[in-house]
């Protein structure tokens, strides 16, 4: 990937970022048409060179095959393409690359060492160590293969040409991984701040893991998941940087041709592949590949508009929906709306919902981390305690640890928060009470099945109480959204059309309180 693309996000942000090519994916694998040039016999490094010419509407993926004699010690990979101009609004040459060592190519198999992504022009792997991104590992002889995924192709083709030198020698010593803990001290039952999507140098970040656990610490944060794109090979560094006062969870941002998703709570190691569209049906094994472990499945920035980032496997497997990703802008107000219109059709219908959650995405400075984060409600600090929070939708989304805030619903004697069902006859009274601090002259929503039923302002201090009342037979459930002032400064209306977006940027949002009518 190109330098200098990490810059504030709606100008070159994380979505920037992904549209000057991090991603990558593939549907149908395909052959490459490569011409590969030997090195010399017998040499104590041997450079094989791969070339070849790929077609508009080539393969997602396209594997070039190398044979691995044994005495190998590294394997060291360098690639180009070209980059012809193309007329505006035309796509021009993009391509991603990873590898696949003598095990295979097979999808969801075992012979993954890496991915890059269009991020890097080279890699290596060694049984000692490896490129950020690759696992280091055996050099066993064989045949490997460099992938190419070439998600686009201008209209003159894309020419590439790929070095891959083996250098022969000791296989070195072991790599010895250093795997997080899955607890750390916490403080029994509470709220714990975290944020569920981050990037390193091993993928298309730009942070060191020291470097983000740093951040975290910094942003206030008690957990964090380590979502590097389509590698799980930062899993086996987060080790030190883990500590009592930070969980740190391994997970992985599956990076698909028809969408990103969050693998979160991945057990250490554990890849999950991405080769495949929605029309291939093979997300629902991934998905339960992830459940398996424990972990949770969660469409990432749904509506995020560049190539291949919006979202088109729905949302049956899904556990969670990111519908908050870094500085708040209009995919991610329809990424609320949609959520929430699902959220009326479920409830409404008696079947289980989807909750929300709101991650930074940040790669690089000046992307903040911790903005937005999730709170969760959890029993204590452990992977499975957060997770099981995040799961049952115990949990609201803050745009930085400043912002404070309590949400409940209290009726016939009974009281309900975030996440939880407050069953009540359909005409008895149902408080809703809403305590936020840190949002200086903020807007308080009330929402349900209905749409907007309350806004309320926040005084300059930012501090404030809102309590409107309702009843079951009004409401199937009631969430909250505090918005910062529009730009011109004044709170924006829900009840409203024009031209501009009607409220300012998000500050904190709640899963809903469920409101049951009982029997």
């Amino acid at each position: 990937m190109a330098d200098d693309v990490h810059g504030e996000k709606g100008l070159l942000g994380r979505r920037g970022l992904l549209a000057a090519g991090a991603a990558g994916a593939l549907g149908a694998a395909g052959a490459g048409a490569a011409r590969a040039e030997g090195g010399t016999p017998g040499a104590a490094d041997r450079t094989i060179t791969l070339t070849g010419r790929l077609p508009t509407g080539a393969p997602d993926f396209v594997y070039l095959p190398f044979d691995v004699p044994a005495g190998v010690r590294e394997v060291a990979v360098t690639y180009r393409y070209d980059k012809p101009t193309v007329p505006a609004g035309t796509p021009g040459n993009s391509c991603d690359i990873g590898l696949f060592d003598e095990r295979g190519t097979d999808l969801g198999g075992r012979g993954f060492r890496g991915w890059s992504g269009g991020f890097r022009t080279e890699f290596s792997v060694s049984r000692e160590q490896a490129t950020p991104g690759y696992l280091p590992g055996p050099v066993r002889p064989g045949r490997w293969h460099v992938v190419l995924g070439p998600y686009q192709v201008a209209p003159q083709g894309l020419e590439y040409r790929v070095d891959v030198t083996l250098r022969s020698g000791a296989p070195g010593g072991v790599f010895t991984p250093s795997y997080p803990p899955e607890r750390a001290r916490g403080r029994g039952r509470a709220w714990y701040r975290g944020d569920c999507h981050l990037h390193t140098v091993h993928s298309d970040g730009r942070r060191l893991p020291a470097e983000v656990a740093a951040g975290a610490r910094a942003a206030g944060l008690d957990f964090l998941v380590s979502t590097d794109h389509n590698t799980t090979s930062a899993h086996g560094v987060w080790g030190p940087f883990a500590g009592p006062d930070l969980l740190i969870m391994l997970g992985e941002e599956v990076t698909t041709r028809n969408g990103h998703w969050l693998a979160l709570g991945l057990q250490p190691g554990q890849f999950v592949d991405w080769r495949y569209r929605s029309r291939d049906e093979a997300f629902p094994r991934f998905a339960r590949q992830v459940r398996r472990q424990g972990g949770l499945v969660v469409p990432a920035h749904p509506f995020c508009p560049y190539v291949a980032c919006q979202w088109k496997f729905g949302y049956e497997d899904a556990d969670a929906v990111e519908v908050w990703n870094g500085p708040w802008t209009y995919d991610d107000e329809s990424a609320v709306d949609g959520w929430d219109a699902r959220l009326a059709v479920a409830l409404r219908q008696g079947r289980s919902w989807l909750p929300a959650v709101g991650n930074s995405d940040a790669h690089s400075a000046p992307q903040v981390i911790g903005s937005p984060h999730t709170v969760v409600l959890a029993e204590d600090l452990t992977r499975d305690d957060v997770l099981d929070g995040i799961r049952s939708g115990r949990s609201w989304l803050a745009e930085s640890a400043t912002v404070q805030l309590e949400f409940t619903a209290t009726g016939n004697g009974r009281q309900a928060g975030i996440g939880e069902e407050l069953t009540v006859p359909a005409d008895a009274p149902v408080d809703v009470r809403l305590a936020v601090a840190g949002v200086p002259n903020g807007t308080v929503r009330f929402l349900t099945d209905e749409g907007q039923l309350h806004q309320e302002s926040l005084p300059a201090d930012g501090a404030g109480t809102v309590v409107w009342r309702t009843t079951a037979s009004l409401a199937a459930f009631v969430r909250a959204e505090v918005r910062r002032p529009r730009a011109d400064g004044t709170p924006g209306k829900g009840n409203s059309m024009g031209p501009d977006l009607p409220w300012g940027p998000m500050a904190a949002l709640t899963n809903p309180i469920v409101l049951q009518v009982a029997e």
